[in-house]
C-alpha cells in the first residue's frame, strides 16, 4: 500500500488506529507487550496521552493499556 505510513506510537494522533508492524526492542520488551496483547500483526487504537514524555494509553482488542514513552517510541505501526 503505497498511502500507507509508518510511525512510532508516540506521533500518531489520538483516536488513530493502525496495525503494529514492528517492536524495536530485546526479548524481554517483546515478550512484556505480548503479555499485553501488543504483538506485530495487532490492530491497535491510540487512546491519549500524557504531556511530557508520559505514558501512553492505547486500545488492544476491548482493553485499555498504558505503556511507557521508551516502549511507546519503539512500537512502529502502519496508520490507517
Amino acid at each position: 500500500m503505497p498511502d500507507s505510513k509508518q510511525v512510532n506510537l508516540v506521533r500518531m494522533q489520538a483516536g488513530q488506529s493502525g496495525k503494529v508492524v514492528e517492536i524495536q526492542g530485546g526479548h524481554g520488551m517483546v515478550n512484556r507487550l505480548s503479555a499485553l496483547g501488543i504483538r506485530p500483526g495487532k490492530r491497535i487504537t491510540k487512546v491519549s496521552a500524557m504531556l511530557m514524555r508520559g505514558p501512553v494509553t492505547i486500545q488492544v482488542d476491548r482493553a485499555q493499556v498504558a505503556v511507557g514513552f521508551g516502549m511507546a517510541s519503539r512500537i512502529i505501526v502502519e496508520v490507517g
